[in-house]
């Protein structure tokens, strides 16, 4: 009974879509190349009561030339569309065939024309935990303009196994896919994707990997970035190490960058070690700065790779105090000298024999270090007000 319901219904549906599109277009829904010719027929029925002279065409909603046309019989009118443009929208340009008299749509094609995909490029992969991973791709240039196009992004172990499809896509930007779990360590991925529209398939090289090669991290958490005292050319950054990898055997290295309020050009510090605080000296005096922190875990298990180095935190502020000196470098505790703090170091000593202490003073500290600048750009501002005084 069910059978003949549905079989009812669909003859019913027939005859409405015939009543309401007494035309038929052939070909119906071509895919075609940039530069390709088209020849459509519009046949209406012999019972229709339309004839081929009442019929016109148009191409997403605008008439074309009736130089273009061909009464073929009766019932059927034709179109010689030439040398064709990409279509305008990815859903395909319409081609509709119209009633003069009676107005209306009689019957409609879309015509999806554009170039075959080109193969994806570029692929970079990173994981967070050594149980996902996560892809990005570039896509090819004028495949991907005309035409909807489908990316699959696929990885097999390298040596045995099955080739397996990522599911969830744009996890990280349009190109993307996240593979959240099941995957091996200590064993070569081969990774690829492959493109395809209405016009073909194109796939990308193949990456290879291990996935403890590729770890990454979320930014530093706790930024903090404060004065250093008095003293008018220092700030000191402090920061805690990402929590994700901490259960795992691995070092991290830090980068730090800083800019000042009015500019855009970050400075980066390439020397701070896997410590998590430095100190940033020779900064402008009165100048408030932007700080930010990234990292970069290397040696996973053992992994000889460099690591993938993490976002930069987000920028933290602080000010830096009236008055001092002009360029920027980083003091870690590990002490890597420029000429600069070989100068101050010597007139450090020499301050502290004046004070009754020899290059083997047992109570040498950074705190003595940091009173010592504080009386050194006294003595400055004290000399510039006499040398001010002068000249008034």
């Amino acid at each position: 009974m069910m059978k003949v319901f549905f079989l009812w219904l669909w003859l019913s549906l027939l005859r409405v879509d015939s009543r309401m599109y007494p035309a038929i277009i052939s070909p119906q829904d071509p895919t075609l190349l940039i530069g390709s010719s088209l020849a459509a027929n519009c046949s209406v029925s012999a019972d229709s009561g339309f004839r081929a002279e009442d019929l016109y065409w148009t191409l997403n909603g605008r008439p074309l030339p009736v130089e273009t046309y061909k009464v073929l019989s009766a019932t059927t009118l034709s179109v010689t569309l030439t040398n064709l443009n990409g279509s305008q929208q990815q859903s395909g340009d319409n081609l509709v065939c119209h009633s003069k008299e009676r107005g209306g749509i009689l019957a409609g094609s879309c015509l999806y024309i554009g170039l075959p995909p080109e193969k994806p490029t570029n692929i970079s992969c990173w994981s967070k935990n050594l149980k996902d991973l996560t892809c990005r791709w570039a896509p090819g240039t004028e495949g991907e303009t005309y035409l909807h196009t489908n990316y699959t992004l696929k990885y097999k172990l390298r040596w045995y196994g099955r080739d397996n499809t990522c599911r969830e896509y744009h996890t990280a930007g349009p190109y993307s896919c996240h593979i959240p779990k099941d995957l091996a360590l200590f064993t070569p991925y081969e990774i690829w994707v492959e493109a395809s529209n209405r016009l073909g398939v194109a796939v990308s090289d193949v990456v290879m990997l291990d996935i403890v090669d590729v770890v990454t991290t979320d930014p530093p958490l706790d930024v903090h970035v404060s004065r250093v005292g008095d003293l008018e050319d220092q700030l000191s950054v402090r920061w805690s190490a990402p929590p994700a990898l901490k259960d795992f055997l691995f070092q991290a290295k830090y980068q730090i960058q800083y800019r000042v309020e009015d500019s855009s050009e970050w400075k980066v510090v390439d020397n701070v070690g896997n410590q998590t605080s430095c100190r940033l000296a020779g900064l402008r005096p009165g100048t408030v700065y932007f700080v930010q922190v990234r990292c970069n875990p290397f040696g996973i298990y053992g992994s000889k790779k460099a690591g993938i180095w993490s976002d930069w935190s987000n920028p933290t502020a602080a000010s830096t105090p009236r008055n001092g000196r002009s360029h920027g470098v980083c003091e870690p505790k590990s002490g890597e000298h420029n000429n600069t703090l070989r100068r101050e170091l010597k007139q450090f000593f020499g301050w502290m024999r004046k004070h009754g202490c020899s290059y083997g003073c047992a109570n040498l500290s950074i705190k003595m270090y940091d009173q010592w600048r504080v009386s050194l750009q006294k003595s400055h501002k004290t000399r510039n007000q006499v040398l001010s005084g002068d000249k008034s």
